[in-house]
């Protein structure tokens, strides 16, 4: 990889070189490395789409997976197929994400659609960790549209960390989800747009089983002229617990519209949402110039302590 591949890699998961455990690297639409392990294995898909199939043994812990994908050549397009499958009683982390740096012209976009589907068993466990990141002085945009479905078995939990950091273009972010009885998906989504960028985030839950839980927070700034869309839609259809919540800072020209959808379908079922979009506060900016900061700098610490 050269400095700037390397740096992509960095950026979306933290590498800084080949990583330990099982993972899977993707450069420009091929195949750059993998590794399994006895407990995790990763299988090229035979059934005609591009994307691999993750294979985690029942009872696997304290095991970690990445799956990164980066991308550095201009104009290159792609829609990839992950599918995973958790063992019952696994306990692993996940750490995927894409990474486009792109120095084309008007004509050469640079895309990447990642469909991932979980199938997590019974009891078990997963950390899902995924970042998008854009860089490059061209005039092609980044473009990212990942779209996550998880099937979550009784008592099964989830955790799923998405962050954009910077320098996509266009993003369409789709979540689906349906849960069993017992079962926990939590989601906490990082986002930041500025420039003329769009982010669409579209989130449907299914809360099938008894006893279920799922807690959706998504915060984001949206600057200059970007505008953000958010719905989340949670279809309480057992006794069960659901929450979401949308919290935004808006800034310049920018626009954000926010519509959680709650729909209950049982006499039992607890759903709340919440939905906050506002400014930074006067006296925020203020009481950070009183300590030497420049309104520009004082703005970046709002902001970074906000995502954090």
């Amino acid at each position: 990889m050269d400095a700037i591949e390397k740096d992509l890699l960095m950026q979306i998961a933290d590498l800084h070189g080949v990583p330990d455990g099982a993972y899977n690297i993707r450069k420009n639409g091929e195949l750059e490395s993998r590794n399994t392990t006895a407990n995790i294995d990763v299988v090229t898909k035979t059934d005609g789409k591009s994307g691999i199939d993750i294979f985690i043994k029942p009872g696997t812990k304290k095991e970690s997976m990445h799956i990164p994908v980066i991308i550095s050549k201009a104009g290159l397009q792609e829609v990839v197929y992950n599918d995973f499958y958790i063992g019952e009683d696994a306990d692993v982390v996940i750490v995927a994400g894409c990474g486009i740096h792109n120095c084309g012209g008007v004509d050469m976009d640079s895309r990447h659609d990642g469909v991932h589907t979980f199938y997590v068993g019974k009891n078990a466990k997963v950390k899902y960790v995924e970042k998008h990141y854009g860089s490059g002085d061209g005039e092609g945009k980044n473009i990212m549209n990942p779209e996550t479905v998880v099937h979550l078995e009784e008592n099964a939990y989830m955790e799923m960390q998405t962050t954009q950091i910077k320098g996509v273009d266009s993003t369409k972010r789709i979540t689906r989800a349906d849960m069993k009885s017992g079962a926990s998906f939590i989601v906490k989504e990082k986002l930041y747009t500025h420039g003329n960028q769009t982010a669409d985030t579209d989130f449907v839950i299914d809360m099938n089983g008894e006893n279920c839980r799922a807690d959706v927070v998504s915060r984001s700034v949206a600057a200059d002229k970007s505008v953000q869309r958010f719905v989340s839609t949670m279809n309480g259809n057992a006794p069960c617990y659901g929450h979401t919540e949308c919290d935004a800072i808006i800034m310049d020209g920018a626009s954000v519209t926010a519509a959680p959808c709650l729909s209950a379908n049982d006499i039992d079922a607890e759903l709340v949402h919440e939905a906050a979009i506002g400014k930074i506060a006067g006296e925020q900016l203020i009481k950070l110039m009183t300590l030497g900061l420049s309104e520009k700098e004082a703005e970046e610490q709002i902001i970074k302590g906000f995502l954090h």
